[in-house]
């Protein structure tokens, strides 16, 4: 939880370089030593740069890397100075050492790490270091701070300052996330992690090589498949919580991690373990929208769950549940609807139906009903979940908060703005409640609400609401995160309704950098940015720049879920759209087509979405019939059967 007076680290970060550039000034022929803590490399790497560039020409730069094989500051710093004449001849300058963040802090046996070995330097070395007379940055990890003020107490009662430079990005993973581990390290002989340590994500990478490098009994790999899957979920977590540096990078590492766990489980028979790293493997491939390799990966682990456990056991209930949500997202409601209802059945029956898992069922099910348009099932359900949550989790649980906010989309989604506001407004009190009022939830609940004013023209409330969310996911996620891009997307939204394009713009531009820098190129949530900025342009008549980007939108979507997916039908519609406003009509006819045959067949005659796409096209064909460009159009017959209606009925 976080807490209401949580400092803001853009005003904290800006105080601390303020505080460290003066320092730096200050110190005019004598030594000083500044300590400088980040845990986030691309932030500690634009400080130094921000800082190096303002202190020139009057103080110089220089930086100074530490070893690893003997990291020693008094010796990187000698060694420095006596290959700079400027440095040897006293002039002004400022050293920035880095590289101590990179030091291992595990060790097998009774071997040293790196950070203890600095940190025994560090003791000894104040008087050797008098003959330095600069100031001296010492960049270092919250991590390795907290050591350095134990270990080195000499060194650190003789330090000048200490400027903290706070991110949401870290290297690091916290001692609560590594506890599963103990058991390994205790195996592995490793020196005891106390709780108040963190240790470098780096460290952990190098106790898994040191691992592999003894593998040889099946002890050791069985060992090693625990490393391999926790080190899998630390990277999913780091991921989800906005903690990674690079997020593709992370994401591709945590399923090499859960592919090698399951390599190992599935040699040895380890079939429960294999289920699991099966379904972590699934989730972050529906995560990137690569969904037919997320399928047989939870169709196995479901097989496996079934055959192991029984058909009515808990955690086959949530095997189902993933299989179904990612037939939802391909549009295969159908099959969604079936394991729905299984595992729903499997929850009610084994946990009962009060049961916080059975309330998560109940609004999956009511999700599938509301994107079907099936209203009354949805409201049912959706009801169902907020009753039982309110009833074993108090009326002010984020649960409670979260079912709230899914039976206001429901209301919201049939025009009744009345009923889904208040909703809407209790859900997001909760959460500031409980979560504090720069919490990410809240941010997604902001724009809840904000997309209702949209629909009721509230447009200077949407725009407020809109903008407090993307300032909440900016400070606390980082500025490239995937909900700072949606974030973006909403707010403008709420502009381009205004016929503000020029704020819109660089709105959307940004959002689609970075869905593509963080998915790929090929996400269908990349497909949606690309359709957002074409709208953008398609309403200032700016068709040349709108098609390709329509183009490539329809292209993802086709590849990525299939030729029948609703989605698809969406973009035909917008495509089609674009022809008929340039009279071409050969080009959109076809389009408008396909889109009334996808949604007749996935979602029904009588679906909003399909009847909408048939009155496009009506309306096209009779913009072709009133000029005169019937020949154009081609003898389909549903083309041909709606133009003999347009002509028996010319009003």
């Amino acid at each position: 939880m976080l807490s209401d007076e949580r400092v803001d680290l853009e005003a904290a970060n800006a105080t601390a370089y303020e505080d460290l550039v003066a320092a730096i000034e200050a110190s005019d022929g004598v030594l000083s030593l500044l300590l400088a803590v980040c845990d986030d490399p691309q932030l500690r790497e634009a400080t130094i740069r921000r800082y190096e560039a303002e202190l020139q020409p009057k103080i110089l730069p220089y930086r100074i890397e530490m070893s690893r094989t003997d990291p020693s500051l008094r010796r990187v710093i000698a060694e420095k100075i006596a290959q700079e004449p400027y440095l040897q001849e006293g002039g002004r300058a400022v050293l920035t050492v880095t590289g101590a963040e990179g030091l291992s802090f595990l060790t097998l046996g009774d071997e040293k790490s790196e950070q203890d070995t600095f940190l025994g330097y560090l003791q000894w070395t104040r008087e050797a270091l008098r003959s330095f007379q600069y100031p001296i940055v010492l960049w270092v990890t919250s991590q390795l701070l907290a050591k350095l003020s134990r270990k080195a107490p000499d060194f650190w009662s003789w330090r000048k300052d200490v400027f903290r430079f706070a991110s949401k990005k870290t290297e690091t993973v916290s001692s609560q996330d590594i506890e599963p581990l103990r058991p390994a390290f205790e195996s592995l002989g490793l020196q005891t992690v106390t709780e108040d340590d963190s240790i470098p994500l780096e460290d952990l990478r190098q106790l898994i090589a040191k691992t592999e490098a003894r593998l040889g009994d099946e002890r050791n790999a069985k060992l090693l498949a625990t490393l391999y899957d926790r080190m899998g979920r630390i990277c999913a977590s780091r991921i989800e919580q906005g903690e990674s540096i690079q997020y593709g990078a992370e994401l591709q590492e945590a399923l090499d991690y859960f592919r090698k766990a399951a390599n190992i489980q599935t040699a040895l028979g380890l079939e429960t373990d294999l289920a699991d790293s099966l379904g972590w493997q699934g989730n972050l491939y529906q995560s990137q929208g690569r969904f037919s390799e997320a399928e047989p990966l939870y169709v196995r682990s479901l097989e496996i769950r079934e055959r192991q456990l029984g058909t009515d056991h808990p955690d086959v209930a949530s095997s189902l549940n993933n299989l179904a949500r990612l037939y939802e997202t391909q549009g295969r409601y159908s099959e969604a609807e079936t394991l729905f209802l299984r595992s729903l059945e499997i929850l009610e029956n084994q946990l009962g139906v009060d049961h916080p898992n059975t309330a998560a069922s109940f609004n999956n099910l009511a999700s599938l009903y509301q994107s079907q348009e099936r209203y009354s099932e949805a409201d049912f359900f959706y009801k169902r979940s907020l009753k039982t949550s309110e009833q074993r989790l108090g009326t002010d649980h984020p649960n409670v908060a979260a079912s709230l906010n899914n039976l206001a989309g429901l209301y919201e989604s049939q025009g009744r703005y009345s009923e889904a506001e208040p909703l809407y407004v209790r859900s997001l009190e909760i959460l500031e409640n409980q979560l504090g009022v720069d919490h990410p939830s809240v941010a997604t609940s902001l724009n809840n609400l904000a997309g209702l004013y949209k629909f009721q023209g509230r447009y200077s409330d949407a725009e407020l609401l809109h903008r407090r969310s993307l300032e909440i996911d900016e400070r606390q996620l980082g500025a490239n995160h995937l909900y700072v891009a949606s974030s973006l997307n909403n707010l403008a939204g709420c502009y381009r309704l205004q016929g503000r394009y020029s704020e819109a713009e660089p709105l959307l531009v940004r959002s689609l950098e970075i869905r593509e820098s963080q998915l790929g190129s090929d996400h269908p949530n990349v497909a949606t940015s690309l359709n957002n900025l074409a709208r953008l342009y398609e309403s200032q008549g700016r068709y040349g720049e709108a098609e390709p980007l329509y183009v490539r939108s329809l292209e993802i979507w086709e590849r990525q879920l299939g030729e029948d997916h609703p989605n698809v039908a969406t973009s035909l519609n917008n495509l089609a759209e674009l022809y008929k406003s340039q009279s071409r009509y050969s080009e959109a006819e076809p389009l408008y087509g396909r889109a009334v045959h996808i949604f007749s067949q996935s979602l029904g005659q009588e679906h909003p979405n399909t009847k909408t796409v048939l009155i496009n096209f009506a309306a096209f064909l009779s913009k072709a019939f009133q000029n005169g460009r019937q020949a154009e159009l081609s003898d389909h017959p549903a083309t041909q059967a709606l133009l003999k209606q347009l002509q028996a009925n010319p009003g």
